[in-house]
């Protein structure tokens, strides 16, 4: 039977992943994505919200995926 993970398990693994030279890091590293706020912000045509309904997830966190996806 596996054992049960510790509660310090995951941030073991970050680092080590993260020694181990994680392109995930590196990415984030080079690539200022936050500068791409204001014209996505710009070109989303998103609705006022005023009917409702659930917020939208943030438009860099979504560039970010498209980004990963292409890689």
């Amino acid at each position: 039977m596996a054992s049960q993970p510790g509660f310090f398990d995951l941030d073991d693994r970050y680092a080590a992943l993260s020694k181990a030279g994680d392109p995930l890091v590196r990415l984030k590293e080079i690539v200022p994505f936050e500068t791409f706020r204001y014209r996505l912000e710009k070109v989303l045509n998103r609705s006022d919200r005023a009917r409702g309904g659930r917020p939208p997830y943030d438009c860099v966190l979504m560039f970010k995926v498209l980004v990963l996806q292409a890689l």
